[in-house]
């Protein structure tokens, strides 16, 4: 949706020229014509839904200044314009304090009255992005945070909140791009861990030979490259909370010290003489079925059975495309401030467009969708034209695909003896040799030719461009000597090879 502004004027006249200028900056109008009615829709609006609140402050029953006092705490981050005939400094000053982010003075001209929306807009995003950054040094971020209006999402964070207040290992399951780490944060912050370490081990990402060293530890010299002491995972986890990521991606060599560690509550460091102990909450994550993984033998059963104490599945996307529409609203936002433009909302197509959508890629895929759709938007309204590829997978909506930048001319290729296969060029040599020679990568037959009898043609051609220098050879194809030796020995044409030196 377009960003909504609620009028609260209890002047017929003052509220058709309020919507009419509102309308005018490409915005929605929700109207009320007293405080009790715009309580009302405030509390019947959906999350985000009303962005800005322009308040007449001199009203008969609720006045404007009874509507700002109960409009805390639940409605606080709306940002409030009001608007009086009577502009003294200690209206001023009393709106002010009560909440307000700005004044007006009626009547009050169009263009006034729009740069004050864009500069609430503008507010209301900053504060945003302040509480959200806030959170992350103390890791705050509580269920609460979490944009989730769903039944299925609200079962998921009904089991977080329960698990949160206990030591309880919890695997979260669900497909990739759900949030995992997201609600992993959210108990943690909601737990008596809160504010302190939050660690997070993406498993499917670590080279296997430096898993037990990056989760355990290990000491100086204790291996090759070791030059200096350094503590693993767990012992920075040590009194918050250690996230597993992908830990389906764990070897099994791993496994088994994760397993001793979670058991114990106490870690081996490579090289170490002696364990350490350390208190940690776990939580583990994956997007694969744990039960095949265990029945195909990638994974330990016991381990198992410790990791999957508390689980808890995170719906897809696509089970809960109620949210998007507060999702999308939320993208915008932000990415609208990071980028510096003035984009205040998304038209109703173009949402009913994304809710259409099944987003196999979830959240993380809408998150990228809208950021794309910042970055090409020309109006302060997005629109289907930023969503051309959903637009043409979804029944019933139509985008064109803008353009792309013209490629600078490509050389014209060899005619005649040097196309082979109808339109499939022969690879030519470099002009120095003789004649017009090539290597053919299509049989007589017109099938294509084995990997192995090209890669034997073009070695032997090597070989005899460079008058049978190996190094030489070997430089140019981009290959180690030893391997080249090994190719002409298994190709069989020791007799073309000459042994230089090194």
């Amino acid at each position: 949706m377009s960003v909504q502004v609620l009028v609260v004027d209890d002047d017929p006249s003052q509220r058709r020229i309020l919507e009419e200028i509102v309308r005018r900056g490409g915005h929605e109008v929700v109207l009320a014509q007293n405080g009790d009615e715009a309580l009302e829709k405030l509390k019947s609006a959906s999350p985000g839904e009303i962005s800005v609140v322009v308040l007449d402050l001199v009203m008969p029953g609720l006045d404007g200044m009874g509507v700002l006092e109960r409009m805390h705490p639940d409605f606080s981050a709306i940002p409030v314009i009001v608007q009086t005939a009577k502009g003294g400094i200690d209206t001023v000053v009393s709106a002010m304090r009560a909440g307000a982010s700005d004044f007006v003075v009626k009547p009050v001209g169009p263009e006034r009255l729009l740069v004050s929306i864009e500069n609430a807009l503008k507010l209301k995003v900053l504060k945003g992005e302040i509480k959200r950054l806030r959170k992350t040094p103390d890791q705050a971020l509580g269920f609460s945070d979490l944009i989730a209006g769903s039944a299925t999402m609200a079962q998921a964070i009904g089991l977080g909140q329960r698990a949160a207040q206990s030591n309880i290992p919890i695997l979260l399951e669900g497909e990739s791009g759900v949030g995992k780490e997201l609600f992993a944060r959210a108990i943690q912050g909601t737990s008596p861990r809160a504010g302190k370490p939050f660690v997070t081990v993406n498993c499917g990402a670590i080279p296997e030979n430096l898993v037990e060293s990056i989760l355990f530890g290990h000491e100086k010299g204790s291996f090759t490259g070791a030059t200096e002491k350094r503590d693993g995972k767990f012992v920075e986890a040590d009194g918050g909370t250690l996230f597993l990521d992908e830990v389906g991606e764990l070897p099994l060599e791993a496994q088994v010290k994760l397993l001793r560690a979670i058991q114990e509550g106490e870690v081996d460091p490579v090289g170490g003489k002696k364990p350490r102990k350390v208190d940690i909450r776990l939580i583990s994550a994956t997007n694969r079925d744990f039960i095949e993984l265990v029945r195909s033998g990638k994974f330990r059963e016991d381990l198992y059975y410790r990791l999957n104490v508390f689980p808890i599945l995170l719906p897809p996307l696509r089970s809960r495309i109620e949210d998007v529409p507060s999702l999308v609203r939320h993208f915008i936002a932000r990415f609208a401030a990071e980028e510096g433009k003035k984009i205040g909302g998304i038209s109703k197509e173009a949402l009913k467009l994304l809710c259409a959508y099944s987003w196999p890629g979830n959240i993380r895929q809408l998150e990228n969708t809208i950021f794309r759709g910042i970055v090409l938007a020309d109006n302060n309204c997005l629109g289907i034209t930023e969503f051309p590829q959903i637009a043409q997978i979804v029944d019933g909506f139509e985008a064109s695909i803008p353009p792309a930048p013209a490629l600078p001319e490509a050389p014209a290729m060899p005619q005649g003896p040097a196309m082979i296969g109808g339109d499939l060029p022969i690879m030519k040599l470099a002009p120095n040799t003789d004649g017009d020679i090539g290597i053919a990568i299509v049989g007589d037959g017109g099938d294509m030719r084995r990997l192995e009898d090209v890669e034997a043609d073009m070695i032997r051609m090597a070989i005899t461009r460079y008058d049978g220098h190996m190094s030489e050879v070997a430089r140019k194809l981009g290959i180690g000597r030893s391997t080249l030796y090994r190719k002409v020995r298994d190709l069989g044409l020791e007799d073309t090879a000459t042994h230089d030196a090194a």
